[in-house]
């Protein structure tokens, strides 16, 4: 059998060897590619809790991706940048306390029972504390510290979902009042009451603390005057 005589790059001098043939279709994807909606919940779960134990500054991106394990530069594959996740953060809490705040007014527990104001302001401060307090509850602590550390743009951004959280308390809170069970102005009273409510993520500790239901209790007993 003839073996046929290579090609020869006559300006090297050296035998040519044909390219080698590209993959059809897409490149393949990343081990991070593949699992990209659970990796990027985890660096977000990750920078929550950092952000909160030691503060946006102090934390690196590094940081992050070490505790998920995952490598240094990965995380941009998911986030732009730092500030682009510490918004996501703050987005991600502002999300789920959104849909515990539905669930508590128009879930399927909510229509067995009454339904009067008074219940209503109670299973918003019920799932306000669970929002806070409960488990997975770096995001919404994160969002109180570290609001001044985002950029007027992200803040906007932000201020949307504030906005749709804060407006289901505003008609409940004008029935309290309109029945005599809130005697303070509506506006002023919504900023106090979640204003205290805020507040108990510097001192509360489940640990020595009383329970939600307990706070939660004692929240009603606080602002809204008995009948």
């Amino acid at each position: 059998m003839t073996v046929p005589a290579s090609p020869i790059n006559h300006e090297s001098g050296l035998l040519a060897h044909p390219a080698p043939k590209r993959a059809r279709g897409r490149p393949r994807k990343t081990e991070d590619e593949r699992d990209d909606g659970n990796r990027r919940h985890q660096l977000l779960t990750a920078a929550a809790r950092l952000f909160r134990d030691k503060g946006f500054d102090a934390t690196s991106t590094r940081d992050i991706a070490a505790a998920v394990g995952m490598h240094s530069g990965s995380p941009f594959y998911h986030f732009k940048s730092k500030d682009a996740l510490l918004l996501a953060v703050m987005e991600e809490g502002m999300r789920s306390a959104l849909a515990r705040q539905a669930d508590a007014l128009h879930g399927p527990a909510s229509a067995s029972a009454a339904s009067g104001p008074l219940v209503q302001i109670r299973r918003l401060i019920r799932a306000h504390f669970d929002t806070l307090l409960g488990p997975g509850n770096d995001f919404i602590p994160v969002m109180l510290y570290e609001h001044r550390s985002l950029n007027a743009r992200q803040r906007a951004s932000l201020a949307m979902l504030q906005v749709a959280y804060e407006s289901a308390w505003t008609p409940v809170l004008e029935a309290l009042h309109a029945s005599g069970h809130l005697r303070a102005p509506v506006k002023l009273s919504r900023l106090l009451i979640l204003g205290a409510l805020n507040w108990s993520v510097q001192w509360f500790d489940e640990k020595k603390g009383a329970s939600l239901d307990e706070l939660a209790d004692a929240a009603m007993a606080l602002f809204l005057k008995e009948s």
